[in-house]
C-alpha cells in the first residue's frame, strides 16, 4: 500500500499472498509434467520470494537504522515515480511503493540465443506474454545448465544480469536491492522504464517494448533532473541516451551487412561459408568499435570497445533494445520535447500497425 501498513493489514496481505501461491502451486503441479510448467514453477516460487519479502518504503524509511544511502536512493525512487505519474501520465500503480532486500547480488540471469549462421533469434512462447527472444532465470546453476544445452545444439548464447524487471501490472513490484544499488541517472532511467511497460506493452514485439522503454527511460530522467534544477545528472542522461543512439546505429549497421552475406549465400552447403564470413565481419567490426566508436562515447569505458561480446545472439538481444531510437527522436522533436505527447503518439502510431 501507499501508505504504512499496520501490521494487521499486513497479516491479511500476507495470508492473500499466501493463497494466490497456494493457487498458483496448483497450476504448477498441473504443468509439472512439461519443460514450461517446471520453469513456470521455478519463476514463480522466486517471485513469490519477492513479494513475500517486500516491505513499504514509508515503513523501511521510518527505520532510523537504514543506512544514508539506502535513504537517498528510496527517496530519489519516490521522487522519479511521482514525475513519471504526474509528468509523463505512466500508470504505476502499487509498483515501486515497496522495497525487497535480496539475498544476492543478481536478481535475475538473462539467455538468449541464436543461429551462428543467420540473424534469426530463438524464441521462447510464455502464457499472457506470448512469444520472447529471451528467457529468465533465478538460480545460476538452471541459467548455466540452459546455456551449456544451447551451445551443444550449435547456438550462439549470450546470458548476462538484469536488475530489475517488470510484471506489467499483474503484482506491485518492490524496489529491489540490485535496482537501488545503481547509480542515481540509472536508477531513475530503470523506474520510469519499467513503468513505462505498465503503460503500454505489446504481446510478442518485445524490440519495441524495450526500445520505447529505454527512450522513455533516458529521455524521462533528463526530464527529471532538469526539473528538479540537477543540470549535472540531466546532462549525464542526456549524454548516456546519446551514447545509446550511437551504438544503435553501429549495431543496426553490423546487422545490415550480416543479413546481407548471409542471404547472399543460402544454401545449406554454404553454412561454413557463412560462418567463415561471420567471423570476418565481426573482426571487422571489433576494429571499428575500438577506433572509431569508442572515441564518440560519452559515458562508456573505451575498455567496452575492446570487450563486448560479438556474436549472433549478443547482437540480437542488443537490437531488442537498441532499434527505432532515431525514429523515437524525430518523435520527441517533432512535440518541441514534450515527452508525455511523445509517449501517447508512438503508442497510438504503435497499436496500429497491423499484427
Amino acid at each position: 500500500m501507499a501508505s504504512l501498513h499496520a501490521k494487521s493489514w499486513r497479516k491479511w496481505a500476507r495470508w492473500g499472498l499466501t493463497a494466490l501461491g497456494a493457487l498458483l502451486l496448483l497450476g504448477a503441479v498441473l504443468l509439472a509434467a512439461t519443460p514450461l510448467g517446471r520453469y513456470l514453477a521455478r519463476a514463480g516460487w522466486e517471485e513469490g520470494k519477492i513479494l513475500w519479502a517486500r516491505r513499504p518504503i514509508v515503513e523501511v524509511l521510518a527505520d532510523s537504522t537504514i543506512s544514508p544511502a539506502l535513504r537517498g536512493r528510496l527517496e530519489l525512487v519516490q521522487a522519479a515515480r511521482a514525475f513519471a505519474v504526474d509528468s509523463l501520465g505512466l500508470p504505476a500503480g502499487k509498483t515501486f511503493t515497496q522495497y525487497t532486500q535480496l539475498e544476492s547480488d543478481t536478481l535475475v540471469l538473462v539467455l538468449s540465443a541464436a543461429a551462428p549462421d543467420k540473424l534469426v533469434p530463438l524464441v521462447w512462447k510464455f502464457p499472457v506474454v506470448g512469444r520472447l527472444p529471451y528467457k529468465g532465470f533465478f538460480r545460476l546453476a538452471d541459467a548455466l545448465g540452459a546455456d551449456s544445452a544451447l551451445v551443444a545444439e550449435g547456438y550462439d548464447t549470450y546470458l548476462r544480469p538484469a536488475s530489475a524487471f517488470s510484471t506489467l501490472g499483474w503484482f506491485n513490484d518492490p524496489l529491489l536491492s540490485t535496482t537501488a544499488a545503481q547509480d542515481s541517472v540509472d536508477l531513475v532511467n530503470t523506474v520510469i522504464h519499467e513503468l513505462t511497460h505498465n503503460r503500454y506493452f505489446a504481446e510478442g514485439d518485445a524490440t519495441f517494448n524495450e526500445s520505447f522503454a529505454n527512450f522513455v527511460g533516458a529521455r524521462g530522467a533528463e526530464r527529471f533532473f532538469l526539473s528538479r534544477g540537477d543540470t549535472a545528472r540531466a546532462a549525464r542522461a542526456a549524454a548516456s541516451w546519446a551514447d545509446d543512439r550511437v551504438l544503435a546505429q553501429f549495431w543496426f549497421e553490423l546487422f545490415e551487412s550480416l543479413d546481407s552475406t548471409f542471404k547472399a549465400h543460402p544454401d545449406d552447403s554454404s553454412r561454413a561459408r557463412r560462418i567463415a564470413l561471420r567471423d570476418s565481419i565481426y573482426r571487422g567490426a571489433r576494429a571499428t568499435l575500438i577506433r572509431d566508436i569508442a572515441p564518440r562515447l560519452q559515458t562508456i569505458s573505451p575498455v567496452y570497445a575492446e570487450r563486448v561480446r560479438l556474436d549472433n545472439a549478443a547482437l540480437l538481444a542488443r537490437r531488442v533494445y537498441l532499434s527505432d531510437l532515431d525514429r523515437f527522436e524525430v518523435a520527441y522533436a517533432r512535440a518541441n520535447c514534450d515527452l508525455n505527447r511523445t509517449v501517447v503518439a508512438l503508442i497510438a502510431e504503435h497499436s496500429r500497425r497491423p499484427r
